[in-house]
């Protein structure tokens, strides 16, 4: 028996590791099945939260298109910058987005980041609305922040993310 690891068997023995597989660890070996998550269905007050974000997301991808038509069709003064400027309002849609569906699944990881665009979409709604006096698109983004953060503060929703 010199040379074999013994094995639960008596009767058989079991087969020798290798020492590379003893030194650098062996293949690894079938994870356990997760446990199935239960999938109910979002709170009201989330799931309005979920398209209220969806709807700014939108409503960002549509002026990155626009910022990109005025890009090419003009004669920005630099079109590096003018370009970075579509690519930043891109991203913002593209984090809005994901946090839509954040929004929509309860994900435990997407309040925070929501809370925070929302103050700072608030910032540049206040920007737009009083200082650069255009209230017809400062005030409906002021408007969808607040709805927002009211919406993400009902017990209803405090509560589907306290539980996740």
């Amino acid at each position: 028996m010199a040379g074999q690891v013994p094995s639960n068997r008596d009767d058989v023995p079991a087969p020798r590791r290798p020492r590379a597989e003893g030194l650098l660890g062996g293949a690894a070996q079938p994870a356990a099945p997760r446990p199935q998550r239960s999938r109910e269905a979002a709170p009201v007050a989330v799931r309005r939260a979920a398209l209220v974000v969806a709807l700014e997301a939108a409503a960002l991808a549509g002026l990155a298109l626009v910022l990109l038509f005025l890009t090419l069709t003009g004669s920005p003064d630099s079109v590096g910058r003018a370009l970075a400027e579509v690519v930043y309002v891109g991203l913002a849609a593209a984090l809005l987005t994901a946090a839509a569906v954040g929004l929509w699944r309860v994900s435990g990881w997407v309040r925070g980041p929501v809370i925070v665009l929302q103050v700072l979409l608030g910032v540049v709604g206040y920007s737009v609305a009083f200082q650069a006096d255009l209230p017809l698109l400062g005030v409906p983004l002021l408007a969808a922040v607040a709805l927002e953060l009211y919406l993400l503060a009902t017990p209803e929703a405090r509560l589907a993310f306290f539980e996740r």
